[in-house]
């Protein structure tokens, strides 16, 4: 492994936080009544007001014509290939750089690996059906989402109960997804259906993906999902009644999904860390420079050793998850095996994070709980991290597997 950074991706970084900051940054600060007060960026069932939208549809696209929208994209589907590695240090810079909670920045400039822009699933669409869709969802025109989840299919995938039935060169799907990023907004949806309930039921497989317009008649998402201190998301219900999906609009080979499904998942799970990385610097940067300036009898906080020991557990907590995570993207790169590493990785930084906040707001004391530093929205995101992709629990799960059938390799 090389550890250093290549100059390529520094300048691309360098470039991505001007655009955000000379650009970016006027947006929000012009419609900060709008974007900074959730009874305003949202409508009352919990849905971004169209302005929002419109803001954020703005943003994507201009990120699109400068070329970072796609740039961590795969080069098969047009993208730049910058590759995994580089995406981590992305991802975590522009985290540490950026915060949390802004709504024209998290997954709008660079969007989800499996939600929005070249998704690595798209891959396994027929290049022909790809062509027609593919201009307007690399350009940020329009987006996507993708549902796997169910109500009681969650890390256990075979228990999903949406089933998709041949009917001539035509699909029929019945079911309902939950949890689904960007549901209430997308234009086009991923759907993953049994359609081999025998081979389901032996956990051989038995579960394909689809690509389908979400104005398909059938389709529909009835409620969106507030979660955690939030009076909106961007997360909801899909609603699934006889929607007619045609065979060539298939993801992959029949009753191999799971498979194609998890070239996204995984994609997500690396990125989560980064963040979670990034996010965690954020922290420290605050935590170091409010601990210089504070004083209590008459000296710095940053002098007293209960103090100085929370900054140096923070930084060792993201020396380690860097370390991990910069050694599973090369692994990724390089083509290998790295499936006890991406959980490994996703596990660690879900958790890493919240640790290191969680101090960071008790070097900042009273401070530390108030809106105006922003940690206490960071520390409730850290909280939210642990559970989707995947949960901390199924990550262990999947790390022992791995474990007892003799991969003992780090």
């Amino acid at each position: 492994m090389n550890f250093d950074i290549p100059s390529e991706w520094v300048d691309f970084g360098d470039a991505l936080i001007r655009f955000i900051d000379r650009e970016v940054a006027p947006l929000e600060h012009e419609h900060r009544a709008l974007l900074e007060s959730e009874h305003r960026a949202y409508t009352e069932d919990g849905r971004y007001r169209p302005e929002v939208l419109a803001l954020r549809r703005q943003v994507r696209m201009r990120s699109a014509e400068l070329g970072f929208y796609t740039a961590l994209a795969d080069e098969s589907l047009g993208g730049g290939g910058l590759g995994s590695q580089a995406a981590v240090y992305i991802q975590a810079r522009l985290n540490a750089h950026c915060g949390p909670s802004r709504h024209l920045v998290h997954t709008v400039v660079l969007p989800s690996p499996f939600t929005n822009g070249l998704s690595p699933v798209l891959r396994h669409l027929d290049p022909a059906v790809l062509a027609r869709y593919h201009d307007e969802i690399a350009s940020g025109d329009k987006t996507m989402c993708f549902g796997l989840s169910e109500p009681d299919a969650g890390s256990d995938v075979f228990g999903m109960r949406t089933r998709a039935v041949r009917d001539g060169d035509d699909w029929v799907i019945n079911g309902t997804k939950q949890w689904i990023t960007n549901a209430p907004y997308a234009d086009y949806a991923m759907i993953f259906a049994l359609t081999d309930e025998d081979e389901a039921r032996g956990r051989r497989g038995g579960v394909t993906g689809f690509f389908l317009p979400t104005s398909t008649p059938g389709f529909s998402v009835p409620s969106v999902i507030p979660v955690m201190g939030h009076h909106g998301s961007e997360t909801g219900i899909v609603s699934l009644e006889n929607v007619r999906v045609p065979d060539s609009h298939r993801l992959g080979p029949v009753d191999r999904g799971l498979a194609v499904a998890l070239d996204g998942v995984n994609a997500g799970r690396v990125s989560m860390a980064a963040s979670c990385l990034g996010l965690a610097q954020w922290g420290l940067a605050q935590a170091v420079e409010y601990a210089k300036v504070r004083k209590t009898f008459g000296r710095p906080i940053a002098d007293y050793q209960a103090v100085q020991f929370m900054l140096a557990d923070c930084a060792m907590d993201i020396y380690a998850t860097q370390s991990m995570l910069r050694h599973c993207a090369w692994l990724v790169d390089q083509g290998r095996a790295a499936t006890k590493e991406v959980s490994i990785v996703k596990a660690s930084a879900t958790e890493m994070v919240g640790r290191v906040l969680d101090r960071c707001i008790q070097v900042h004391g009273a401070m530390g709980l108030t809106n105006e530093l922003r940690l206490e929205k960071a520390y409730r995101y850290a909280r939210t991290v642990r559970i989707p992709d995947g949960t901390s629990e199924i990550q262990r799960r999947t790390i022992a597997r791995k474990l007892l059938d003799g991969d003992l390799v780090f």
